[in-house]
């Protein structure tokens, strides 16, 4: 059971460098049509374009599961829930806390939070899909938290 727990963890850790890859080459470069939208400083309708890399992100890990259980418990499950857990993660950091598309977590105290929501707000600061920085989701450069 702990390597499965590991398998998890790991692809949970791993998908902050390939939200950051995606994030920079894939949204910034050929699919700018649809994350555009989410850097106007006003967003049009509560849903955006952007909201399609959430399905995006969603289908590995929908098809790691059924994988996964199809003969069995086996680890393609558990990289599934790490990436499944990810996608929590960035949507209670990225959309509530970051954005407050919810009003859930309005006020926090928290170095790292607020560190976070720092380091986006840069990279909201540039309207086109260049001269961007600031791409990853939990680990931002250290500047951004006071140290």
């Amino acid at each position: 059971m702990i390597f499965f727990i590991g398998i998890t963890a790991v692809t949970f850790l791993v998908m902050e460098s390939i939200t950051w890859l995606t994030h920079k080459y894939v949204m910034h470069g050929f699919m700018w049509y649809f994350h555009e939208d989410h850097h106007q400083p006003k967003y049009q309708n509560w849903f955006e374009r952007n909201d399609i890399f959430f399905v995006i992100f969603a289908i590995p890990s929908i098809v790691l599961f059924y994988f996964g259980l199809e003969s069995g418990l086996n680890y393609k499950f558990f990289i599934g829930l790490g990436i499944l857990f990810y996608g929590i993660a960035y949507f209670l950091v990225h959309d509530v806390l970051i954005h407050r598309r919810f009003k859930w977590f309005n006020k926090t105290n928290n170095k790292y939070l607020i560190g976070l929501r720092k380091a986006h707000k840069v990279h909201h600061k540039h309207l086109e899909k260049e001269e961007g920085e600031c791409f990853g989701m939990l680990f931002v450069p250290f500047k951004y938290f006071g140290v």
